[in-house]
Formats: structure tokens, sequence, C-alpha cells
């Protein structure tokens, strides 16, 4: 089975995760959603399975540019739609692991998921 790893390259969380797969020996496939892009559909999976409040980056400095107006009455598709047009939007990284996915990266959930 070959993951993909979702996520931009530059970013340190990515750099960590890319490590700790590297290190225990986990093959996986990149994608780099920012020169690649994403599309609905993995966006819409991902949302479905986690939550959109949890795939969307608030925390990042892409969304705090926004103003109030974008920001206000969020719900999925609005935030799907800022996810597709902003791929920096999206919490990083996203390893897919065939039947489901990890949003973030902690050691400890990835070591569980990858028993």
């Amino acid at each position: 089975m070959a993951y993909i790893l979702f996520g931009i390259k530059a970013c340190d969380t990515m750099k960590k995760a890319r490590t700790w797969l590297e290190e225990h020996h986990i093959q996986y496939d990149f994608h780099d959603y920012k020169t690649q892009g994403i599309d609905r559909d993995h966006l819409n999976r991902w949302c479905d399975e986690h939550g959109w409040q949890v795939v969307l980056n608030r925390a990042g400095t892409t969304f705090r540019k926004l103003d109030d107006a974008q920001k206000a009455d969020l719900d999925q598709a609005k935030a799907v739609e800022l996810m597709l047009a902003q791929p920096s939007m999206i919490k990083r990284p996203v390893l897919d692991l065939g039947g489901k996915t990890l949003v973030g990266f902690k050691p400890d959930l990835y070591a569980a998921a990858l028993r």
C-alpha cells in the first residue's frame, strides 16, 4: 500500500512528518498541494471524516489575512471554497492511509495508525 502525504514542501510540520515516516521506513508518495493543487473531492472527503473545522487551518497567516466577511458564517461548503482557492489554508500534513486519513502530525498518532 502506497500512502500519500499531502501538504506543502517548505512547511516545518511537513518536514517533521516526512522525517518520521522515513525514519520508520514507511514508503509514501508526496503530493504538494501548493504546486499540484487539490480537488474538491479530496477536501470534501477529509471534511466529512474529520470536520471542516479540523481541516481548515484557521491559525495560519493566510486565513488570518482574510477580511471579516470571508471569515463570517463559515460552513463546510464555504471552507472548501476557501481551501480550493488558497491551499495553504489546509491543515497539514494530511496522510492518506487508504481507508482513513490523519490530519496534522503527532508522532504517537502516526505510530498507532501505522503499526
